[in-house]
């Protein structure tokens, strides 16, 4: 357990991975009622951990999912079990899908990526903007989407909770159709937009210039769709074959995951009418550029 600053507290699931970092990060906020923001994977130590840092006189009042992944939400379950608290997040799994990235779900060819939480169903959704509080924190419900449909961040006090859209350690996975480049560009702007002082993010440490670190992130995806394209450019190709011409430095344990970000630009490029693959879309389309 760790204060963060006064009112905030931090656990780590113990559930370290080179997708995870250091583990997922479980925010404890309040003095009396708790928020309890992404409890985690479903794991006992870990619920036994977030227990018992609720101290005499402190009870668990509300917890906030930001997206339902496997290492963020499957412990929201057995928590509200125990506590009674209600479970807060945008919307279930298959939430908040563009039409494009919903015809991709159903028609069942292009699943894979980082594993979904197929059971969450929240007890309450958050729309965009709206405020959650309790004794001593109130928190704004910001939508952004782009590693996840239903992705939520939290706005509180200057501070937001990121979950997996911004990390200091990592670019996010964006793994269609769960991702989606097309929002992901989206919630950089609106992030942009923003004077927030630091964030909180899913996994690994506080981030303290977020505006740089947004901006980062946008010149980095620019860069990979400006490599893509020019990886194009001399012949149709796969998104494995793409990745592996461009990821040249990457641990081959993360590959995987790098092709489906070269996937999820190969689909954004595409709906830009800057690629084109033959339908019926799947990971081993081969992409073009224009004629």
């Amino acid at each position: 357990m760790e204060e963060l600053e006064p009112g905030l507290r931090r656990l780590r699931a113990p559930n370290a991975s080179p997708m995870t970092h250091s583990g997922t990060n479980t925010y404890l906020l309040g003095t009396t009622g708790l928020a309890v923001i992404d409890p985690g994977p479903d794991d006992p130590a870990h619920l036994d951990a977030i227990l018992s840092a609720v101290a005499p006189g402190q009870h668990v009042a509300a917890i906030l999912v930001t997206h339902s992944h496997l290492d963020h939400s499957p412990l929201a379950r057995s928590l509200s079990r125990v506590t009674g608290a209600p479970v807060l997040a945008a919307g279930d799994s298959g939430f908040g899908r563009s039409a494009r990235m919903e015809a991709l779900a159903r028609a069942g060819l292009i699943g894979g990526g980082e594993g979904v939480d197929a059971d969450f169903v929240p007890d309450r959704r958050l729309a965009h903007g709206e405020v959650v509080q309790g004794p001593g924190w109130r928190v704004e419900a910001l939508a952004t989407p782009g590693h996840m449909a239903n992705h939520l961040a939290f706005a509180w006090n200057g501070a937001v909770f990121t979950g997996d859209v911004v990390m200091g350690w990592s670019t996010s996975v964006v793994s269609p159709p769960d991702g989606d480049m097309t929002a992901f560009y989206a919630t950089l702007d609106l992030l942009s937009a923003r004077d927030d002082r630091v964030y909180y993010p899913g996994h690994g440490d506080p981030v303290e210039t977020p505006a740089a670190r947004v901006a980062e992130l946008r010149d980095h995806r620019r860069a990979r769709e400006t490599a893509i394209l020019d990886a194009l450019a001399a012949g149709p190709a796969d998104a494995a074959t793409l990745a592996a011409r461009i990821y040249t430095d990457t641990d081959p344990r993360l590959m995987p995951m790098a092709t489906r970000n070269v996937l999820a630009h190969l689909l954004d490029l595409e709906a830009r009418n800057f690629a084109h693959a033959e339908p019926p879309l799947t990971p081993d389309s081969r992409f073009e550029l224009p004629t």
